[in-house]
């Protein structure tokens, strides 16, 4: 029979229970950081970007809203933005749908 099933031998002598652990922590050290460096810091970094952006607006700026709006702010309050998206119309949007400023004279009247 032992030509079909190779003999199991032994290497050596099992390892102590616990002794994997700093192994074990080394690595889970090395996920967080990983996740850390890849995940969280640039999340942070354009939530901050974000926020910089939404304090600078101001009355005149032409923007862009995650739906696709382009217009330009006419009135602003804590929460939310007015836009004049085309001569005469005026939609209220939450501040925080603002997603970018355009440049100037991007909305041109036709």
């Amino acid at each position: 029979m032992s030509f079909f099933v190779s003999d199991a031998l032994a290497e050596g002598a099992a390892p102590a229970p616990g002794a994997g652990g700093l192994d074990f922590l080394i690595m889970v050290v090395l996920f967080f950081a990983i996740m850390y460096f890849m995940i969280i810091r640039p999340q942070n970094k354009k939530a901050k970007e974000h926020k910089k952006l939404l304090e600078a607006l101001q009355k005149g700026d032409e923007v862009v809203t995650q739906g696709g709006f382009m217009g330009k702010i006419t009135d602003k309050s804590d929460d939310a933005v007015t836009l004049e998206v085309s001569e005469g119309v005026e939609m209220k949007v939450q501040t925080h749908a603002i997603t970018g400023v355009l440049p100037k004279g991007t909305l041109k009247k036709s």
